[in-house]
């Protein structure tokens, strides 16, 4: 059994890689190699100041990937010995940071425009 699935596995592999190479644009054309990701030249100064609330919702989108994450072996922390000091630590947890997203809501830190 284990011998039909690695050997599947390898074929699909095979395949997909083939297929890959076979189905790509083999011609680069001049977007694709300029050294802009959106193909066109900087019209400004790359030296210009960048708005901090783009630093403030990536550190907020940070935070709240990091509670899923904290929260992602919940199901199997509700099997052991103690589930109500696990139930306790995970309310805890959310209601921390549903007031943290709270003040930050309304101190306006979600508010892109002023």
């Amino acid at each position: 059994m284990i011998t039909f699935m690695l050997t599947l596995s390898l074929a699909l592999t095979a395949i997909l890689i083939t297929l890959n190479f076979w189905l790509a644009q083999i011609t680069p054309d001049s977007e694709k190699l300029s050294p802009y990701e959106c193909g066109f030249d900087p019209l400004g100064s790359a030296r210009l100041p960048f708005s901090i609330r783009f630093f403030l919702v990536a550190i907020l989108f940070l935070l709240f990937d990091l509670e899923i994450a904290l929260l992602l072996p919940l199901p199997w922390a509700m099997q052991l010995q103690s589930p109500t000091t696990t139930l306790t630590w995970t309310f805890t947890i959310t209601f921390l940071l549903t007031l943290g997203l709270i003040y930050e809501w309304t101190q306006g830190g979600l508010e892109w425009a002023e």
